[in-house]
C-alpha cells in the first residue's frame, strides 16, 4: 500500500479512536481515567495516553485529579450545535402544548442513515412516561417514526436497515408494508415493536418540496394507546405537524 494511503488510513483510525474515547464520557461517567480508556477501547496504554494528551491539547478534554473530563472546546461546539438544531420558540411551544393536552411525551426525530435521531422532546405529564434523550440515535427497523421517515427512502437504504434488524434481510418486506400503510393512512403506529409495552403514533413533517424532513411523535405505555386514543393522537399530531410545515421547518437537514 502506498505510504500516502497508509497514512490516510492511520489518520482515520486515530480519529475513530479519539471519538471512541470522547464517547466514553456520559452523564453517569463525567470523568474517565487512563485505565478505563484502555479497558473500554482495548488500546495499548501508550496509545491511549498519546490520544488523551492530544485531545487535552485541543481543548476537547480537561485533566483533573479524578480523570479526564469534557474540555472547553466541546462547550463551543455544543453551543454551535444547539444554535443549529434548537427549534424556534413557536415550534417548541406547539410541542409543549401538545404534551400538556395529551399527557404523553412528544418527540421530533430526523433520519440519519440507518438511524433516527431525537432532536427535540417535551416530556408527558403522566407519572409513567416514555423519555429518550435529545441526541439519542435509535434504530430504523421498527417504530412509528421510522415508518414515517422512510417514506421516500431508496431501496438500498431499506435493505441496509432490514439487515440490521433482529429478523435479518427477511424484514425488508415488512418494512415496505409498514411504510405503504403509513403513507396511505397519513400516520404510523407501533406497539411493542422494539420495546415491550411501549407504543407510539407518528406523522410526517414535510418541507416545501413535499419531502419528509422529520417525524413528530407521541409515545407512552401501550395500555394507554387504545384505538380511540390513537386516532385522537394522530389527529392532533397532524395538526401540529401541518403548522410546523407551514411556518417552514428549520433545521440543518431541511
Amino acid at each position: 500500500m502506498p505510504s500516502s494511503e497508509s497514512g490516510e488510513a492511520g489518520g482515520v483510525r486515530s480519529v475513530q479512536r479519539a471519538f471512541e474515547i470522547l464517547s466514553l464520557l456520559t452523564e453517569d461517567r463525567p470523568a474517565i481515567t487512563i485505565r478505563e480508556v484502555v479497558e473500554a477501547t482495548g488500546l495499548a496504554k501508550t496509545t491511549a495516553i498519546r490520544l488523551l494528551q492530544t485531545l487535552e491539547q485541543m481543548g476537547l478534554l480537561w485533566a483533573t485529579p479524578k480523570g479526564y473530563t469534557a474540555g472547553p472546546a466541546l462547550w463551543r461546539w455544543a453551543h454551535l450545535a444547539k444554535r443549529a438544531w434548537e427549534l424556534p420558540p413557536e415550534t417548541q411551544a406547539m410541542m409543549r402544548q401538545l404534551a400538556l393536552r395529551q399527557g404523553e411525551t412528544v418527540n421530533l426525530y430526523v433520519a440519519r442513515g440507518i438511524f433516527r435521531v431525537c432532536v427535540a422532546q417535551q416530556e408527558g405529564t403522566q407519572a409513567l412516561r416514555h423519555v429518550v434523550r435529545i441526541g439519542d440515535e435509535l434504530p430504523m427497523w421498527a417504530g412509528a417514526s421510522s415508518k414515517v421517515l422512510l417514506r421516500d427512502a431508496k431501496p438500498e437504504l431499506l435493505e441496509r436497515i432490514a439487515a440490521t434488524s433482529p429478523h435479518g434481510a427477511a424484514h425488508l418486506a415488512t418494512l415496505r408494508d409498514w411504510i405503504a400503510e403509513a403513507t396511505r393512512a397519513g400516520y404510523a403506529t407501533s406497539h411493542g415493536e422494539r420495546d415491550t409495552g411501549l407504543s407510539a403514533v407518528a406523522v410526517p413533517v414535510v418541507a416545501a418540496s413535499g419531502s419528509v424532513v422529520a417525524a413528530l411523535t407521541l409515545s407512552g405505555p401501550t395500555q394507554r394507546f387504545t384505538e380511540d386514543r390513537v386516532r385522537e393522537f394522530a389527529k392532533e399530531l397532524a395538526d401540529v405537524a401541518r403548522r410546523m410545515s407551514e411556518r417552514g421547518f428549520d433545521h440543518p437537514l431541511a
